[in-house]
């Protein structure tokens, strides 16, 4: 029996990104095809689509507005397109649940934490969902430890690393060597630090991919 080939994914991406949240639908069932051949070892990288954004966000119809000069019509059939992707992998979009652009820096220090915690994936997949499928304000400390605490982290760790201001340096190392290797748009999975892969792509483009690399050995 062959042994599995070792690969590592670095997932750069946003949870207030809906095409981060399709393009890891897509890799875990591109994953799920490769089945045993591969052994992955998957890290999520911090990248912030709105760095400057203010603690209370903003409007989300304005924010579109502003940054892309969409107006509501387009507004709408770009999140009618994004919610069908969604459905086809397995992602549920509630877009009228979601009114506002959030800073997520914390999020990505709590994301942080989990890592070192054996965690790091249930957290990000809870806290996707708890933006995009519920609406939640993932800039709110209760929201980030309840959604914790539902993946099985302790709340009162969260706690602390949210209010000590816990790995703040780390997630800015991060994503500034992220943004120095030309990393401008997310979701960016980067395979054994010299492949990049950009995109919400589908699931048969990861697992083609990865089955390219994987034989390269």
């Amino acid at each position: 029996m062959t042994a599995p080939t070792p690969i590592k994914i670095d997932f750069v991406s946003d949870v207030v990104c809906p095409w981060c949240a399709i393009g890891l639908k897509s890799l875990e069932q591109a994953l799920h095809k490769l089945g045993d051949d591969v052994a992955v070892e998957l890290h999520f990288q911090p990248f912030e689509l709105n760095p400057q954004m203010e603690p209370d966000g903003e409007d989300i119809g304005e924010h579109l507005a502003r940054k892309y000069g969409s107006t509501p019509e387009q507004m709408r059939q770009n999140q009618e397109a994004i919610r069908q992707r969604g459905a086809d992998v397995g992602f549920t979009f509630n877009m009228d649940k979601r009114s506002r652009i959030v800073n997520t820096f914390d999020a990505h220090r709590l994301l942080h934490w989990a890592a070192l915690e054996g965690s790091q994936a249930e957290l990000k997949q809870g806290l996707l969902a708890a933006y995009f499928t519920d609406g939640r304000d993932v800039s709110s400390r209760d929201v980030l430890v309840d959604v914790a605490a539902s993946v099985g982290l302790d709340p009162a760790t969260a706690r602390q690393v949210l209010d000590e201001d816990r790995y703040a340096q780390d997630v800015r190392a991060q994503e500034q060597f992220y943004q120095s290797q030309g990393i401008r748009a997310v979701p960016s999975v980067i395979v054994n630090d010299r492949y990049l892969i950009q995109g919400g792509q589908p699931a048969e483009v990861f697992e083609q991919t990865l089955r390219k690399i994987a034989a390269e050995g």
